[in-house]
């Protein structure tokens, strides 16, 4: 199993930048993958970003050129959002699949883009 802990969420004005990170703990050698997804209010959670075991990273067209997601280190991975726009607002969940495919959620941090 693998527990994760996000930090980093606030409230900011549109334009401005936040970083969120996510700390994995338990089975860690057991991760394939590492993401972000978002759920804004009374919407359906949606994919926002993934970074593979060898690195690999993908986005998603909403947030793509903006965010940036890396991962330091085989415990954490970021996600560094800049030109933050009001339609970025929303709950932002880190994930981690692993290689038996099971996967594993963080309880979230709120991101507000606000001025």
């Amino acid at each position: 199993q693998v527990q994760l802990v996000e930090s980093g969420g606030g409230l900011v004005q549109p334009g401005g930048s936040l970083r969120l990170s996510c700390a994995a703990s338990g089975s860690i050698d057991s991760i394939k993958a590492m993401g972000w997804y978002r759920q804004a209010s009374g919407k359906q959670r949606e994919w926002v970003a993934r970074i593979s075991s060898t690195g690999y990273t993908s986005y998603a067209d909403s947030v793509k050129g903006r965010f940036t997601i890396s991962r330091p280190n085989a415990k954490n991975t970021d996600l560094q959002m800049n030109s933050l726009k009001p339609e970025d607002t929303a709950g932002y969940y880190c994930n981690a699949v692993l290689h038996d495919f099971n996967d594993y959620w963080g309880q979230g941090t709120q991101v507000t883009v606000s001025s």
